[in-house]
């Protein structure tokens, strides 16, 4: 069942209408390659192309007898082309139609995918660059680290990004191809010109060599690119819940007039769509094992991996396609608490600056075992007192004999710490506008 939150452009592409259209984009290129080659009479090839159509209805009462699907799909077709039906799957097996028809498919699925990563390539670099100097803690460990900007984060997930679509280009080129070539890929019944021709017309390259099927790896490669573009939506989508918990709130997934957080608690503003984001990454990371477990057949082929693709390729392409729509809106969307993630930043009262600090002792000739010693007792007096860092380095001796107050007023500067940020935007960016 296709999920209800389908969209139309993606859901087309892997109906019941668009696979046997594509099945019948092939037999008619096929027929028409073979006419050219003087195989099937032009006629027949004409007929095929002008009178071949199919009625799904048709097709599965068809198969209920057969228990076959292209030969139920052969057989509609051919009762609406006629006696010229006889030159329809002329010379063919069941995978050179199916095959390289599904490479057309995930062709244009691949294409949808790049459209919405474009999409959401616009949506993290407009907030990347809205939040360039947006100061805010840094977090290892779930701990404060040291500052960063929230501009910085987002690059983070843009450069990300385009490795993502660079993976989704190359997998779409791998699986972009088709064969004609016969039962066990010897060309016994139709020479190797006639797959070329086919091909050409289909816009595919020929697999240089096959069995029955187009080899699996080549589909393991596509869905190992679907599964890291979920995984990084994951951790995007990760990381705005973390940010949205109470005990943080920096930032927040957008929350509508009118919605409803909980059943039982009307407080809640619930980061659901992130969350949705999670779960769905889980099922294609399930999804890219299934298509690794397919690449090994018996022989020159069975039919084990057939039934799992008609779950895992339109599965996980319709959940990405949907992930992908619904992160770029909570993106575009989402609220950031500039304030709040101020108010974090100074929370531990400046100990996250101890690193830059500690450079600063060192610089004046100090070794970095005495250096650490000195910053550290300070900052552990800060964590169990709850006083203020730099007052108290200010007040250490140790520290006086070495350090300026104006030169420990500098390490506790945010704009020495950004310094570099511009930088850093313009090598993801490329070009930037200039800062205000």
């Amino acid at each position: 069942m296709i999920p209800r939150y389908t969209h139309p452009e993606m859901g087309r592409i892997w109906s019941d209408q668009r696979r046997y259209e594509t099945w019948l984009l092939v037999e008619t290129a096929a027929a028409e390659a073979m006419a050219a080659a003087g195989l099937v009479p032009p006629d027949a090839a004409r007929e095929i192309r002008e009178r071949g159509g199919f009625d799904i209805a048709r097709i599965e009462e068809i198969e209920q007898v057969t228990q076959h699907d292209v030969i139920a799909f052969t057989t509609a077709v051919a009762e609406k082309v006629g006696p010229s039906a006889r030159w329809l799957h002329f010379g063919m097996t069941s995978s050179d139609a199916i095959d390289t028809a599904q490479a057309l498919q995930m062709r244009e699925a691949c294409d949808v995918i790049l459209k919405d990563l474009d999409a959401l390539s616009d949506a993290v670099r407009d907030r990347a660059l809205e939040h360039r100097r947006t100061p805010m803690i840094g977090r290892t460990h779930g701990v404060h680290a040291e500052p960063m900007t929230f501009g910085l984060k987002l690059a983070l997930w843009y450069a990300e990004i385009a490795r993502a679509v660079e993976r989704v280009r190359r997998a779409r080129t791998v699986v972009s191809v088709g064969k004609i070539s016969g039962a066990v890929g010897t060309y016994a019944h139709l020479p190797p010109s006639i797959e070329a021709d086919v091909c050409r017309r289909l816009a595919l390259e020929p697999a240089p060599v096959a069995s029955q099927v187009i080899q699996r790896d080549r589909h393991a490669e596509l869905m190992s690119a679907l599964a890291i573009t979920a995984a990084s939506l994951e951790k995007f989508a990760l990381e705005i819940r973390g940010l949205q918990k109470t005990e943080i709130g920096e930032v927040e997934e957008p929350f509508g007039k009118g919605q409803k957080g909980s059943s039982a608690m009307p407080h809640k503003r619930n980061p659901i769509g992130c969350e949705q984001v999670v779960g769905l990454a889980r099922l294609i990371r399930a999804n890219c094992q299934a298509a690794f477990e397919n690449i090994a057949l018996w022989h020159e082929r069975d039919i084990s991996h057939s039934s799992v693709e008609r779950v895992i390729l339109p599965d996980s392409f319709i959940a990405l396609d949907h992930m992908l729509r619904r992160f770029t809106r909570i993106v575009r969307g989402m609220a950031v608490h500039v304030d709040r993630m101020r108010e974090n930043l100074n929370r531990s009262r400046g100990l996250v600056f101890s690193g830059t600090v500690l450079l600063e002792v060192l610089k004046k000739g100090v070794s970095r075992e005495q250096a650490y010693e000195w910053v550290q007792r300070n900052a552990m007096l800060s964590y169990a007192e709850q006083r203020d860092f730099k007052l108290l380095l200010e007040s250490d001796t140790d520290i006086a004999s070495v350090l300026t107050k104006a030169e420990i007023e500098r390490a506790f500067d945010l704009n020495e710490q950004f310094r570099h940020v511009d930088h850093i935007f313009e090598r993801v960016f490329e070009s930037v506008p200039a800062r205000v």
